[in-house]
């Protein structure tokens, strides 16, 4: 019965959307991957589910077709430059950050290890699925099949450290704030809100624009991405990403293109699967053995961004309570960097109107921050890096 591809791709899509509640109920703090890849694994051991489950499903096809380049110049066109131009000292902490715990985890945990187990490890630390998804794809391709039990764990395991960290120095910075509104002397950094911005004028009229078209552009860029890559040997994600920021900026693709042409979620959902299936060869054994290696990247990393922000307050004469929490957006990104601005600014503010304008405050350059790390930086280590190997 779990050979059919209907019913294999029930359960999978089970796992996840058991995973996507418990996120949505902890809000966010025990993320979804962890719960969907858990327990895949637990089943998997157990006998439960056959090895050959995913495979059934066909939902890979989904992934490798929707999940790779097209998804990456999708991500291209999510980046508001308009914003990360307002912002761009939260641009910069969060690339020290990324520096420096990159930095940190090649040194030590190469010392400690060897250079394989940090570059798995360095990508995801520093960004999320996307990282993951490459760095998981390289190591399969060079053969080092055990390592990719670290970047999922990574991912699995970081939130959990940076979430309470960000949320407990942006509660120190967001009093400092009420302070300032208190006794008059409060003055927003923000120029700009985090809002879309106005709808462009594109090169191809709205009217034919229908989700057909957009997807068809989608695929237009991704292949582009791809025939690059094989002519000049740079990863098809770097091209990927840098062909949806262009056409973007030339008004060839709207913003979020593929959130547009509904393909969004079954994309993601394909990933997700992609990033499962990694695991399937990952015994108990490989799982416990790994799982020093991985405590050392997590706290090596966390370490190495803490600082990076940190020095970056410093340079720009920030608060490190906001710098800092800014540079760790690379541990969990979107929504849980959202998430812990709502949170600050309702527990912090004591009407409607400080918790509003703690919440602005706060909420621009952790999303500027997300951004900078999640979807360009930790790509662009994780294509660089993996090609080392």
């Amino acid at each position: 019965m779990l050979s059919d591809p209907v019913i294999a791709s029930m359960f999978i899509l089970g796992l996840i959307a058991l995973g996507e509640v418990i996120s949505i109920i902890t809000k966010a703090r025990v993320p979804m991957l962890f719960v969907a890849m858990v327990g895949y694994l637990v089943l998997l051991w157990t006998g439960i589910f056959p090895k050959d489950l995913i495979i059934n499903s066909s939902f890979l096809s989904v992934g490798a077709v929707l999940g790779t380049a097209p998804i990456l110049v999708h991500m291209g066109t999510l980046i508001p430059l308009k914003m990360i131009k307002s912002q761009w000292q939260a641009v910069i902490i969060a690339i020290i950050g990324m520096i420096i715990a990159t930095s940190l985890i090649l040194g030590i945990v190469t010392f400690l290890f060897d250079y394989e187990t940090a570059v798995a490890g360095v990508g995801p630390l520093n960004g999320g699925i996307m990282a993951v998804l490459i760095t998981s794809e390289g190591l399969k391709e060079l053969g080092f099949v055990s390592l990719l039990t670290i970047p999922a764990l990574i991912l699995a395991f970081q939130s959990l450290i940076g979430m309470p960290i960000a949320s407990l120095l942006l509660r120190k910075h967001a009093l400092k704030i009420r302070g300032k509104i208190e006794d008059g002397t409060f003055i927003s950094t923000n120029t700009e809100k985090f809002d879309e911005e106005n709808e462009m004028k594109l090169v191809i009229p709205k009217k034919y624009l229908s989700n057909l078209v957009l997807l068809f552009m989608l695929f237009v860029g991704g292949a582009l991405a791809v025939a690059l890559a094989k002519m000049t040997g740079i990863p098809y994600s770097l091209w990927a990403l840098s062909i949806g920021i262009l056409g973007r900026l030339v008004k060839v693709f709207p913003d979020r293109i593929m959130e547009r042409s509904n393909s969004f979620t079954v994309g993601m959902a394909g990933i997700i699967v992609m990033v499962i299936a990694m695991s399937n060869d990952i015994t108990f054994s490989m799982f416990v053995d790994y799982l020093p290696a991985v405590a050392a990247i997590l706290i090596i990393g966390v370490i190495g961004i803490i600082v990076g922000g940190f020095i970056g307050a410093k340079i720009f004469k920030w608060d490190p309570n906001k710098a800092i929490p800014v540079a760790l957006t690379s541990t969990f990104g979107f929504p849980g960097d959202y998430i812990i601005c709502e949170e600050v600014g309702r527990s912090i503010g004591r009407n409607e109107e400080e918790q509003e304008q703690i919440f602005n405050e706060v909420l621009t350059p952790m999303l500027v921050g997300g951004f900078t790390t999640v979807t360009i930086g930790s790509v662009v280590i994780s294509s660089i890096l993996i090609n080392t190997l």
